[in-house]
């Protein structure tokens, strides 16, 4: 559930304010809650049948052509996106550590090698053929997740409020601050992003009908959300009360002291993302070469996977290398892929399959869900598509 979005979190608070950014990071935590809440329950609502991918749902309620269509190409948008902000996050803490732990006469490093340096690692664990030693790679990223977000605000709070703080909007202009604030709203999608794969997992866990696999999967989520909380609000909060609007879209890249805890937590987020890159790789990898043997007849094995798979990460690697902007590309992909699958999707599934009493609670509920969700699509990519072309105009391509 933590991904490297939460440190983004200080930099969305910046482009929000205080009062709306509190709220925006509250309502996002309620909504998101209720929208896994309504995943877990639909996974088991046909007697004897499972759904294990998201698709499946979707094809369940939205009928068979119809479901793929809708859910399959979000899904896409989300893996790959996330991909490429990964692609950008292991370069620039790599780039930060560099900057950290070598002093004169350092030659500076281009942003561009240390992508690649994070991606060449990728050519290798893609090759990897499926994921039954997940389990620890899931435990590392969750160990490490913790441990920089608690890095971020602990080593904020040490740092202490900066003299000229400033907690007003950056953007001089009025269309500059709407703008920022519409990418922020982004920001904060692409923090609360575990839907796509929450039914996968749920999968794993044997279900009776005495028994049904949502109560420990509930428990699970229950707890997934407290962690959540403990590592987004003080991260998001403390960051933006110690460095005003000032603050880096990456909190990490504004912290310097104590050097080797600051060399340890972005690290952390190394090896986070590293992890988390093959995560959302994996079914990217699965549909490429379903369609490669199905449709263009190629033969399964070794070289279809090493080609396909180095195809895939070199594609990422290129895109990420082309416009490095963490805060953009989060802004970007946050509102136009997070926002359906995590903000809106489950209630519209919810209002086709259990098709709750008109006007009462639970279709208000939805419905308030819906509309809030679909206003995030909306808007925050219009900001964060904004933010990319104002840092590409002074940023030299391939520099």
């Amino acid at each position: 559930m933590v991904g490297a979005g939460v440190l983004s979190l200080p930099f969305a608070m910046s482009e929000l304010g205080w009062g709306p950014g509190v709220a925006v990071l509250v309502v996002s935590w309620v909504v998101t809650l209720y929208t896994l809440w309504q995943m877990v329950e639909m996974h088991e609502m046909v007697p004897g049948k499972r759904f294990d991918r998201y698709h499946e749902l979707g094809q369940h309620a939205f009928g068979e052509k119809l479901g793929l269509w809708i859910v399959v190409p979000q899904q896409l948008i989300v893996e790959v996106g996330v991909d490429i902000v990964y692609m950008v996050t292991g370069g620039k803490s790599l780039q930060k550590v560099h900057k950290l732990v070598c002093h004169e006469p350092c030659k500076d490093i281009k942003l561009t090698y240390f992508i690649m340096i994070f991606a060449s690692c990728h050519f290798v664990l893609a090759q990897l053929p499926n994921f039954n030693s997940i389990s620890m790679v899931s435990l590392a990223a969750a160990v490490m997740s913790l441990s920089y977000s608690t890095i971020a605000w602990s080593a904020s709070i040490s740092k202490g409020v900066q003299p000229d703080v400033q907690y007003g909007y950056k953007a001089t202009t009025t269309a500059g601050t709407v703008f920022n604030f519409f990418s922020g709203l982004g920001d904060v999608a692409f923090a609360y992003a575990g839907h796509n794969v929450v039914l996968e997992i749920q999968a794993t866990i044997p279900s009776t009908p005495e028994n049904p696999s949502k109560k420990p999967m509930w428990k699970g989520v229950i707890v997934a959300y407290i962690v959540v909380a403990i590592c987004y609000f003080p991260v998001a909060l403390i960051g933006f009360w110690v460095f005003g609007n000032k603050v880096d879209d990456n909190i990490l890249l504004s912290l310097a002291k104590p050097t080797w805890l600051i060399v340890t937590a972005n690290m952390f987020v190394v090896v986070h993302v590293i992890g988390s890159y093959q995560i959302y790789a994996m079914p990217v990898f699965d549909m490429l070469e379903t369609v490669l043997v199905k449709k263009l007849h190629c033969t399964p094995g070794l070289p279809l996977r090493l080609i396909a798979r180095s195809l895939y990460v070199a594609f990422t690697m290129f895109v990420a290398i082309t416009f490095p902007f963490f805060g953009g590309l989060l802004g970007f992909f946050g509102g136009f892929a997070f926002a359906p699958t995590t903000y809106f999707l489950p209630c519209v599934m919810w209002l086709s399959i259990v098709k709750p009493k008109r006007f009462g609670l639970s279709w208000t509920i939805n419905w308030i869900c819906i509309i809030l969700g679909v206003c995030l699509m909306v808007l925050s990519p219009i900001g964060g598509l904004r933010q990319i072309i104002l840092q590409s105009k002074t940023y030299k391509f391939y520099s």
